[in-house]
């Protein structure tokens, strides 16, 4: 007995019990319901098998992608395609007495296929996405949007082969007609496409990474990025808040990466203290005895006090007012100090630039500006060095004679 013949049994009983107006249409309800049934059971088998022989592979294996193919459930995929498969090939002789039925239902059929198969290949993607984020290589790439842009692609696909299963028409002539209304698909799909040529040039130019500290100020932004994908960056600010982004703002807008910072030896600080202009002098005899008690300058003071005296003296400079000659003042000789306490600091990197200086004078005074870099770039613990230094100098100022510029009742209505 033939294949054909199979499917006719339920009809030829039932036209010989003398059932022959509905014979047709009993026979293909028992024809559905015995291939759903089958298609069940080698749906249920292969499940079985499939993951079981997954599970038995995995651990002899030298790295954990099978893992992955397990997690995002590829086995099941693959399994769901061979009853879809047996279900097609039956439907010929299932729909042999319906065949203005049999194309219809080839179609779903072939349509559901392209489906199963997108499953199955986005299953495959993700878990190449999650193996690679555990490589330390690719930890920081953004690999989510490059799998966003096969998974675009493969659904690009799977459209024009499901159109063109339904209408008939030929992959060309509808690849074909999209061209004509390709001004319509790139209205469509502008943000889509921004963020590909976005993801693309920071991936290439290497501007962001996951993990990186960025700042962006229009998009309220500061903190870590924590995922790159085809349309938006998540940055986890520091106060645990999530900011979503558009991709394409990376390349459009400026922003601020802090990983050159990160990959140095240390931590900018650059702060500034306001000097009150009136306590700025010139330090007398009295004061150059006290200020070499100090110890980090008090070899400094030595000496630069008898290159002051020995210049004086050489050029018969009349010191009965002290603004002849050569003279030191206090807000010189506590620039001295800052640097020297700088470099005496065991949390201030050596190697890199440490600086005090005078900036130009404003209304509210003489900044003195202490440029150095913590070796500790953790941001509390940056913090903390940078109140220790400056709880020190600011406690220092009095041993010098300098005032701090605080804002008084009359320079806040003067300054209004």
């Amino acid at each position: 007995m033939d294949i054909q013949n199979w499917f006719r049994l339920v009809h030829d009983y039932l036209k010989a019990k003398g059932y022959e107006g509905t014979a047709i249409y009993l026979n293909l309800i028992a024809g559905i319901v015995a291939i759903s049934i089958l298609a069940f059971i080698v749906d249920y088998i292969m499940r079985r098998f499939l993951i079981a022989l997954a599970h038995r592979l995995a651990p002899r294996t030298k790295n954990n992608f099978d893992d992955f193919l397990i997690k995002n459930k590829t086995p099941q995929n693959l399994a769901h395609l061979i009853p879809v498969f047996l279900i097609e090939q039956a439907t010929p002789y299932l729909f042999q007495d319906f065949p203005s039925f049999q194309r219809s239902f080839l179609v779903a059929i072939d349509i559901f296929l392209v489906v199963l198969v997108i499953k199955v290949i986005r299953s495959i993607l993700n878990s190449l996405r999650d193996f690679l984020k555990t490589l330390n290589a690719f930890k920081d790439k953004p690999i989510d949007s490059y799998i966003q842009v096969f998974m675009i692609f493969v659904w690009s696909v799977g459209v024009i082969l499901s159109f063109s299963i339904l209408t008939g028409k030929s992959i060309i002539a509808f690849v074909t007609t999209l061209g004509a209304l390709s001004a319509v698909i790139l209205l469509i799909f502008r943000d889509t496409i921004l963020g590909f040529v976005a993801s693309i040039q920071v991936a290439v130019n290497d501007m962001v990474r996951i993990g990186d500290w960025i700042t962006i100020e229009k998009y309220g932004a500061d903190g870590d990025v924590v995922e790159i994908n085809l349309a938006t960056v998540k940055v986890q600010n520091f106060d645990k808040t999530i900011t979503t982004i558009p991709t394409y703002a990376l390349i459009s807008d400026s922003f601020k990466n802090w990983r050159g910072m990160n990959d140095s030896g240390g931590r900018r600080i650059k702060r500034a203290i306001i000097i009150k202009t009136q306590s700025i002098h010139y330090i007398t005899e009295e004061e150059v005895k006290e200020l070499e008690k100090i110890q980090l300058i008090s070899e400094y003071m030595k000496t630069r006090q008898d290159e002051i005296a020995q210049f004086n003296a050489e050029h018969h400079i009349d010191k009965s007012l002290l603004i002849n000659g050569r003279n030191m003042t206090n807000i010189g000789v506590f620039r001295k100090y800052v640097e020297s306490y700088l470099h005496t600091h065991p949390a201030i990197n050596k190697e890199m630039t440490i600086m005090s200086r005078q900036l130009a004078q404003t209304p509210k005074g003489i900044p003195l500006e202490i440029y150095a870099f913590s070796t500790d770039k953790v941001w509390k613990n940056y913090e903390h060095i940078m109140g220790d230094i400056f709880d020190h100098l600011l406690a220092a100022l009095p041993y010098f004679n300098l005032e701090i510029y605080e804002l008084s009742l009359d320079d806040s209505k003067r300054l209004s």
